[in-house]
């Protein structure tokens, strides 16, 4: 008779992060927390959440005419009996030319679905964990720009890629990464709007779909960040 294996918890291993300046240069560095960047990978909570997610965004425009709503048909094609031909009461007839569609896609289909609050944080930081682990977050200690500039975007782009050894962040032509922003900064997000490559977004409003999107994840602020992600996942 053989004994089932007791299942432990891995444990974490803590992982020191650096921080980096809008210039590229190290300026210090930060342990990721173990409840949030330390939690195990979940492929069937990630995949029930993000295709939820999806489902939610999905817009239902295809829209087909019944026989009731098609326009005309009011008239009986010809009369009943003598004419040797079939019965029809309508030109609108499904079997006819320009009749009514039958079981056709109707507007009125809802493709959303429910996703418990708990699902949908344990599913971020499942994301954030894996990010972590695969080294593709970047902790920024700040992101400000006087103005609107694409061009010092790009200059702080390539300064981020270059200090953090993430080269495909500047080169890639496609999700390339996320922004996650502290708060909202119009300058920040008109001056990387121009990037097809790069997405921002506030920190707040981070959720799985938009995180697994990006190759990287790009992080302001880390310590205040950092405290708003504690909150969402004491809410777990």
């Amino acid at each position: 008779m053989t004994t089932a294996k007791k299942m432990t918890k891995k444990e974490y291993v803590p992982i020191e992060a650096p921080i980096f300046g809008m210039d590229g240069t190290n300026v210090g560095s930060i342990t990721l927390p173990e409840s949030i960047f330390g939690q195990p990978w979940r492929t069937d909570l990630v995949h029930q959440v993000t295709t939820a997610m999806q489902a939610n965004l999905r817009q239902n425009r295809a829209h087909t005419k019944d026989r009731s709503e098609v326009s005309g048909g009011g008239k009986k094609p010809w009369k009943q009996k003598g004419t040797g031909q079939a019965r029809h009461s309508s030109t609108r007839s499904p079997i006819w030319r320009h009749g009514g569609i039958t079981f056709g896609p109707r507007s009125e289909r809802d493709y959303s679905e429910k996703i418990n609050k708990k699902m949908r944080v344990g599913a971020l930081l499942s994301v954030l964990s894996k990010k972590a682990k695969d080294g593709e977050i970047i902790l920024v200690d700040s992101l400000s720009f006087v103005a609107p500039k694409t061009a010092l975007a790009k200059t702080a782009l390539a300064a981020l890629a270059k200090g953090s050894g993430a080269a495909t962040l500047a080169t890639k032509s496609k999700n390339a990464a996320l922004i996650a922003l502290s708060a909202y900064d119009t300058n920040t997000i008109k001056s990387f709007s121009n990037f097809g490559s790069i997405a921002t977004e506030e920190l707040r409003n981070l959720n799985p779909v938009d995180v697994m999107t990006h190759k990287y994840l790009i992080i302001e602020k880390p310590e205040a960040a950092f405290k708003v992600l504690l909150a969402r996942a004491k809410s777990k």
